[in-house]
């Protein structure tokens, strides 16, 4: 049977339905045309896919009732479904995936089953043979760091703006460290499988150019397993999660790693302080009065206002911080743009009035929390005129920009708006936090990809770390945030300048809700916590 004669039965109301009601409502705003039967039936398809409609319970239940009986009956008959009720039988169907009977399914309505993307990942242990040239900027830095690292208590803050290159001066550290202290361990913590991948891959680049034996990188995180007994020469990289969750089990095996390990890293390390990853450092160095400790970041603080918060992290890094600094240039900001290693970025605020209905316990809680609550947010993702407003903003960018990042209010809210632009005719997608691996590294691949159509990616809760797409040079940012260290996160990842793969120019709109906070400026941001590091 003709899967596409099925859809043609549809009426506008079930049509509708499948569409979802917040993209039905407005695309009504923005133009009735885009509402006719042939035009959601088109967007269905796009949005869900054929296959994906068949695959969905709850989706294959709703065309199940527009079969012709006969059709009914033949379906039933050919999957071996008993029952006297066509209908019945086949919307209380199970198919497991995989199955004959989803096969049987597929093959009456002329589809294919989509297969999965198999993933390639590295193996949990590369070995390397053995320039990595730095910037200026970056050699200054590295060689203050090791200075440091090298004098009591051996633990110490690298403070470099993001797009500066922490991550490849901090390899040229580890590599200078290697090099001087053989055998031994370094140990580099993340608190995302991204950043760790990216750690391991850059070391592996970093090593081919100033190793000097060979050596292992050993990756640990997420499915990947480790015989830490086992390391007694070269880098362990190590999600914060797997490390904590192997010291509730034993502390042992922690301590056998940290006996051969002179170096530790941190990234993101405006994090270090928080309960979890703090057990974690203090394990592997507090026993070990030798072993010395590197944070990195681009923000210098947990929040934006909690001074104590701010105390408690430069304490841990006994006030000590290693910040870019070139001379000529009041801010190293403002030296990476003049250098092209940052993009020169235009902030344009999006005023919007939500009405926001806050209650007594919403004031106390955006007063007390480090960020905006979650309820807030799902009332500002559901505000209509707001999204009209951020769309329209998307349509005016793609007519300068060929990649725009979207950091949306809520899971919902990215979904909701890339099928609103996917309507318009802008080629968007949404990556999120429960998006599969597989169509997540599509997805990405295709926005990487070097043609010139222009391309949204709308997100929420990932790509403000780990992710790294210099043609980017638009960030619409629709998530308000008291974080100005998640804000920095996002704003940087647009601002790639051309020495660093990336743009001359690069465009950064912020929606700005009325009763709630914001932040408008990157190069302030830079150095919003230097009080809390004075001694």
């Amino acid at each position: 049977m003709d899967f596409d004669n099925l859809l043609s039965r549809l009426d506008d109301e079930t049509l509708q339905k499948l569409v979802g009601g917040d993209a039905v409502r407005l695309l009504m705003h923005l133009d009735p045309k885009l509402m006719s039967p042939s035009e959601l039936r088109n967007l269905v398809v796009n949005l869900r896919t054929r296959a994906g409609l068949l695959l969905s319970p709850e989706d294959r239940r709703i065309l199940f009732d527009f079969l012709r009986p006969k059709e009914a009956e033949s379906l039933r008959i050919v999957l071996g479904l008993d029952g006297t009720d066509n209908y019945a039988a086949l919307r209380q169907a199970r198919f497991r995936h995989g199955s004959e009977r989803e096969q049987i399914l597929f093959d009456f309505f002329g589809l294919s089953i989509p297969r999965e993307e198999v993933v390639d990942q590295p193996p949990s242990t590369t070995v390397l043979d053995s320039s990595y040239g730095l910037f200026v900027h970056q050699r200054q830095a590295a060689r203050e760091i090791k200075i440091q690292l090298t004098e009591p208590p051996h633990r110490v803050m690298l403070h470099m703006p993001t797009g500066s290159g922490k991550t490849r001066t901090a390899m040229s550290i580890i590599s200078d460290h290697l090099r001087a202290t053989e055998p031994t361990v370094v140990v580099w913590l993340a608190y995302s499988e991204e950043l760790c991948e990216q750690a391991a891959s850059e070391f592996e680049r970093t090593w081919k150019q100033l190793g000097d034996r060979s050596i292992s990188v050993h990756r640990f995180w997420g499915d990947y397993e480790l015989d830490l007994a086992q390391v007694k020469d070269g880098i362990v990289v190590a999600g914060l999660a797997k490390l904590y969750n192997l010291l509730k089990q034993s502390i042992r095996k922690i301590g056998t790693l940290g006996q051969h390990c002179s170096l530790v890293i941190i990234d993101e390390a405006h994090m270090a302080v928080a309960e979890t990853y703090q057990l974690v450092l203090d394990s592997l160095v507090i026993p070990f009065p030798h072993t010395a400790l590197l944070g990195l970041t681009a923000t210098p603080g947990r929040t934006w206002a909690d001074i104590e918060a701010d105390e408690q992290l430069s304490r841990f890094f006994a006030r000590r911080k290693v910040t870019l600094k070139v001379a000529g240039f009041d801010n190293p900001v403002e030296y990476l743009i003049h250098e092209g290693y940052l993009a020169r970025a235009s902030f344009r605020p999006l005023f919007h009035n939500s009405g926001l209905e806050l209650s007594d316990a919403d004031l106390r809680q955006l007063e007390t929390l480090l960020d905006i609550p979650p309820s807030i947010l799902k009332q500002l993702a559901a505000d209509d005129q707001r999204n009209l407003r951020i769309v329209l903003e998307v349509e005016s960018l793609v007519k300068q920009h060929s990649r725009i990042l979207l950091f949306a209010t809520t899971v919902e809210h990215a979904d909701l708006i890339a099928a609103i632009l996917q309507a318009r005719g802008i080629q968007a997608y949404s990556v999120t936090g429960s998006t599969p691996s597989s169509t997540r590294t599509r997805i990405i691949a295709d926005y990487m990809n070097p043609e010139d159509t222009p391309k949204v990616l709308c997100n929420y809760g990932v790509l403000t770390t780990g992710f790294d797409a210099p043609r980017t040079s638009a960030a619409l940012i629709a998530r308000p945030t008291k974080s100005l260290v998640l804000y920095s996160q996002m704003v940087g990842r647009a601002m790639r300048g051309t020495r660093a793969g990336g743009n001359e120019a690069a465009e950064i709109v912020t929606v700005v809700d009325q009763q709630l906070p914001g932040f408008g400026s990157f190069a302030e941001a830079f150095y919003n916590w230097e009080d809390v590091w004075e001694d």
